[in-house]
């Protein structure tokens, strides 16, 4: 069985992430110690990266979201994923190339704060 269309776009994305997906992947949230999953399929949404233990979504926008039409997907995206019990995160592409470590630790602060327990790294 080949997927659905939106699991296989959802792999597609992933074989084809943007610079800032690939840094905050490879650098970060690839070792992180809870489980985070790339381009995660929920409904039919597909968010960047998600950690089911925090309920927590990690998006990464690009200029595509700064527009109206962007601006009003993303609130009803992000609206929807509210009503699971899912937080949204939201950089920018700025954010993971300029302020990389302070992104990371916002990150951590959240998913914290969600499972309320302490990120071990080991």
């Amino acid at each position: 069985m080949a997927g659905s269309p939106l699991s296989q776009l959802a792999r597609n994305l992933r074989n084809n992430a943007t610079p800032q997906e690939k840094k905050l992947w490879f650098r970060f949230l690839r070792n992180f110690p809870l489980p985070i999953h790339r381009q995660f399929v929920i409904e039919n949404t597909i968010v960047d990266f998600y950690c089911h233990q925090a309920k927590l979504a990690i998006e990464i926008d690009g200029s595509q979201h700064l527009n109206q039409n962007g601006l009003m997907e993303d609130l009803k995206r992000t609206a929807r994923l509210q009503e699971l019990g899912i937080e949204v995160l939201r950089f920018s592409n700025i954010d993971i190339d300029c302020y990389f470590e302070s992104t990371c630790t916002l990150i951590v602060e959240k998913i914290e704060e969600r499972t309320g327990r302490p990120v071990i790294w080991s």
